[in-house]
């Protein structure tokens, strides 16, 4: 079907094919310099055409922070509030009464009371140790420093429950390395470990890397002119350190210790496979061992400890934020590499002391761990004679529920990953984004999934047992029993892991990219995989290898919503240790272990090709 144009002028071609007529309409829309003597014809369809899609995009912004925030608030805040709710509500209303009698119990108090202490303590320890090496590592020439930050570190990626069966092996009466070097506990002597200060030790061990973390990067951001300044003005090296640099670090270390400190409240592994030998039972410890009882009411007795857990810990955080905002000093300058003090002839000393440490820290329980999965039974001396691969063998390949839980772990770990890097990119671009509600809107989300964060993993379990324990409403589906609930609980208890270092990505976004974007009419969905993803990409890929570790290994979270079928590497082998098989649960660690090491260095093999920040431990 043809039809006429009167406007076009008659040298040019008078009809014009129908199904061409849009598509022209649209391209004078967009050349507003066509000779074509239709523009005036069209120019009301124009101004329509470029209406739409700045409508449609604002809608898919709204729509898609709107659905960010339900998320948030169903995977996050809700399971929480149903935890308030059980533990501080009645049949009719607020009653304080179930959490006024635990705190009265004598077994409540003794386990909160242990918990802050050791908590305490162990955060203090591991402020001090994980700054000492952050400043003899940023701060000075000695060599070798990649080795080493990898090594501070990986102890941050061995679960901690791997780390209490690798020093309880490596310390015991039935220590192989001990009794090899003739150093052991007498046969029948009392664990160095069971006590206390056993437990704060193993605490401290693993949470230091924390710090040191925070630290090194705080350092690293330093402008270098007040260090310059000090150093013409003939400061020394303790003096300076003293006056400038720990000043300067103060937020930074404030944040290492609340982060320590909430870490070791809700540690179970550690905590666990210590404590409870010491008969030094924590909060978490006791939540445990109170909803193994299934009782007629231990949900509720349960969601009332839990809110002790949380309140400690939610405490903690806003004083951290408080003493912060006091202790803030604002800087000029942009971040330089930071200084190489020399040590002169202190520096073989201080490499030989460092290395020591990391050799005490890593080796000997490894060593431990190794020589227990390799003989029959545990106690044995490790010779020719008890050598063997049988406890290999089994949890390899005879037993399916190790199996089970290496590809549950994978899967779960693997897909949490990913779902939050693929939120971090939409969540953090709207937390810069340039409209204040947006932001406000954004932040909510984003402080649901750091409370959630913050908050001991336990007490999230007992939150989610709680919020999806019933059949879900229109789906008539349980959550409850099923891998599925341990993958929402993931994605919601490390979303803030995988969103910082992609919201720090967008904070540093120029915002032309944005309105050059808009004025060539590209979408918001056009916007985010044509720019801003690719942008962000190697610090949303940086947060999910952190989230992938972290998720693989752990379990404070899956501990009590495992159930057969549905085990995870963490639960398998706490539950090794804890039913007496020591030598399976020394192989299958020592498997997780190895398995762990591999995937840092293959990423360290990758670093030169991805872009910088892809990997977290890597400058």
């Amino acid at each position: 079907m043809l039809i006429r144009n009167p406007d076009i002028s008659m040298s040019k071609a008078n009809t014009v094919p129908f199904g061409i007529w849009p598509r022209l309409r649209r391209e004078t829309c967009l050349d507003s310099g066509s000779s074509l003597g239709y523009a005036s014809l069209v120019r009301n369809d124009c101004e329509k055409q470029r209406q739409i899609p700045v409508q449609l995009s604002k809608l898919s912004e709204k729509t898609t922070l709107l659905a960010l925030v339900l998320g948030a608030t169903l995977i996050c805040g809700l399971p929480l509030l149903l935890l308030f709710k059980t533990g501080l509500t009645g049949n009719g209303g607020l009653d304080l009464g179930p959490l006024m009698e635990a705190v009265q119990s004598r077994s409540v108090r003794s386990a909160l009371w242990h918990s802050v202490e050791s908590s305490f303590l162990s955060a203090l320890a591991a402020t001090a140790l994980g700054t000492l090496l952050a400043l003899l590592i940023g701060l000075t020439d000695i060599r070798a420093k990649g080795l080493l930050v990898f090594l501070i570190l990986l102890p941050m990626m061995i679960p901690p429950h791997v780390t209490a069966i690798a020093w309880i092996q490596a310390l015991g009466p039935g220590s192989p390395v001990l009794r090899w070097l003739g150093l052991a506990p007498e046969l029948g002597s009392t664990h160095p470990l069971y006590s206390r200060e056993g437990l704060v030790l193993l605490l401290t061990l693993q949470h230091s890397p924390l710090v040191f973390l925070l630290v090194r990067a705080a350092l690293r951001s330093f402008p270098r002119e007040l260090s310059d300044a000090a150093r013409v003005s003939g400061s020394g090296s303790l003096l300076m350190l003293r006056r400038i640099t720990l000043p300067l670090l103060a937020p930074s270390l404030l944040a290492g210790f609340a982060l320590a400190f909430v870490a070791a409240l809700g540690n179970f592994g550690i905590n666990a496979l210590i404590g409870i030998p010491a008969r030094y039972t924590t909060l978490p410890v006791l939540v445990w061992r109170r909803l193994a009882s299934f009782g007629p009411d231990v949900l509720p007795n349960v969601a009332v400890i839990s809110v002790i857990l949380a309140v400690v810990a939610l405490a903690a955080i806003l004083l951290q934020g408080v003493l912060q905002r006091h202790l803030r000093t604002s800087l000029i300058g942009l971040p330089q590499d930071p200084l190489a003090i020399a040590l002169g002839g202190k520096r073989p000393l201080v490499e030989a002391t460092l290395w020591l440490f990391v050799a005490f820290v890593l080796l000997l329980p490894t060593a431990s761990l190794l020589a227990t999965s390799l003989v029959r039974t545990y106690g044995l001396p490790l010779s020719a004679e008890t050598l063997t691969l049988e406890n290999f063998t089994e949890v390899l390949w005879r037993q399916s529920v190790t199996l089970r839980a290496f590809a549950n772990s994978t899967l779960v770990a693997g897909v949490a990953a990913l779902v939050i890097a693929v939120i971090s990119l939409f969540l953090a671009y709207f937390l810069a984004h340039r409209k204040p509600a947006h932001r406000t809107w954004a932040s909510l989300a984003l402080t649901q999934s750091e409370v959630a964060f913050a908050v001991p993993g336990l007490v999230m379990s007992i939150a989610f047992i709680l919020a999806f324990i019933r059949p879900l409403p229109l789906l008539n589906i349980s959550l409850y029993g099923t891998l599925w609930i341990i993958l929402i609980a993931y994605v919601s208890v490390f979303l803030a892991v995988g969103l910082k270092p992609v919201a720090a990505a967008f904070l540093q976004m120029d915002g032309s990219l944005e309105d050059a974007a808009r004025v060539a009419g590209a979408g918001f969905y056009r916007r985010m995989t044509r720019i801003f993803t690719p942008l962000a990409a190697p610090a949303a890929a940086s947060g999910a290898i952190l989230v992938f570790l972290t998720a693989y290994n752990e379990v404070t979270v899956s501990a009590l919503l495992w159930s057969t079928g549905n085990e995870t590497i963490g639960t398998t082998i706490f539950n090794y240790e804890d039913g007496g098989y020591t030598t399976l649960a020394a192989a299958m660690s020592v498997v997780v272990v190895a398995a762990t090491i591999l995937i840092m260095l293959t990423m360290n093999a990758l670093a030169r090709r991805v872009p910088a920040g892809t990997i977290p431990w890597k400058d």
